[in-house]
């Protein structure tokens, strides 16, 4: 089975999980930014979890599936039409051989995530089928798909949710959106890191009150925050120390740069935040253009939101899987 890409959209790559424990290396994780979306679209179509998935940034590629297929959209809301009919998103769906699924813009964030049951069969590279952009690393030679890729899917056994028909078809029941996006685009839980302390009096006020924009150039690395710039007491000479997804590194600029999944593993600006990551998926949906604020939290207060959401996730996957053993 197979999907071949006739367009590609703004930036579609193929991710997982990421690929874990290789820092040492020099190799950071990649995967999914959204990694929540990324696991309910993967339980949605029934996988195990965690098979790849296409991650598409702000404008969606058409697509045609060769054979039969299940398949799930989450994360950011995505116009979605097969062949002229709408794809309800959040739900599970099936689309006969020869459909051709168009994604558009996206309505609200930034990310969405396509699943397909079986997963994308991509080469497994250091244990991972995630692409790193930044290090060229992962299937498609660690690139984002272009026109003319067919994906590979893996193999799967059948299921009795759908009965085969020229048509898509969806099941009648799908999930609520709104507990995983973040509309309000609250304020993100932000650490004090290593050199908070060598900001002057003002960017330490200014770091938790005033309002950065998600800046145009930002990416898979990390999203670069526009506003007043903030400012050191005096310079500092630094080597490079560890950094990792949610790091906020404070470059000469001023403007600082909050790293996102494919996050170096060393950097040498100063680190003067580091962002709960269970506010990763948030910061992960926000655009160019759209507003960043910060309030401060503690490590025990990040500790016990990500414990609460993974808990929350963990229970919500296991009524999918109950659903699905049903219909």
């Amino acid at each position: 089975m197979s999907v071949e890409v006739i367009k590609p959209g703004l930036l579609t790559s193929l991710q997982d999980a990421g690929r874990r424990g290789y820092a040492h290396l020099g190799l950071g994780r990649a995967g999914a930014v959204d990694e929540p979306a990324w696991r309910l679209a993967n339980a949605l179509v029934g996988n195990a979890g965690d098979e790849a998935a296409l991650e598409i940034t702000l404008a969606g590629p058409t697509l045609r599936f060769q054979q039969d297929a299940i398949v799930a959209l989450t994360g950011a809301l995505i116009e979605a039409r097969v062949e002229g009919q709408p794809l309800p998103a959040w739900s599970t769906c099936f689309l006969p051989a020869g459909s051709v699924l168009r994604l558009g813009g996206m309505r609200h964030g930034c990310r969405s995530y396509l699943a397909v049951r079986g997963g994308f069969d991509g080469a497994l590279v250091l244990g991972s089928r995630s692409t790193d952009l930044h290090a060229g690393v992962g299937p498609l030679h660690g690139k984002a798909v272009k026109a003319g890729d067919v994906l590979a899917i893996g193999e799967h056994a059948s299921v009795p949710w759908f009965h085969a028909g020229p048509g898509m078809q969806a099941l009648r029941w799908g999930l609520d959106p709104q507990p995983w996006l973040d509309y309000a685009r609250e304020p993100l839980a932000l650490m004090r890191g290593h050199h908070a302390d060598a900001l002057d009096d003002a960017s330490q006020h200014a770091l938790f009150t005033q309002r950065f924009m998600v800046s145009k150039d930002s990416n898979r690395t990390g999203n670069r925050l526009d506003g007043a710039p903030l400012r050191l007491r005096q310079p500092l000479e630094l080597i490079s120390e560890a950094t990792l997804p949610g790091t906020l590194q404070l470059p000469p600029s001023g403007q600082p740069i909050l790293l996102l999944a494919e996050a170096p593993v060393t950097g040498g600006y100063p680190r003067i935040g580091q962002l709960a990551a269970v506010d990763l998926p948030r910061l992960a949906q926000r655009r160019p253009g759209d507003t960043v604020s910060f309030r401060e939290t503690t490590l025990d207060e990040a500790l016990q939101r990500l414990g609460e959401r993974d808990t929350s996730l963990r229970r919500l996957l296991q009524r999918i899987e109950q659903r699905l053993e049903s219909a």
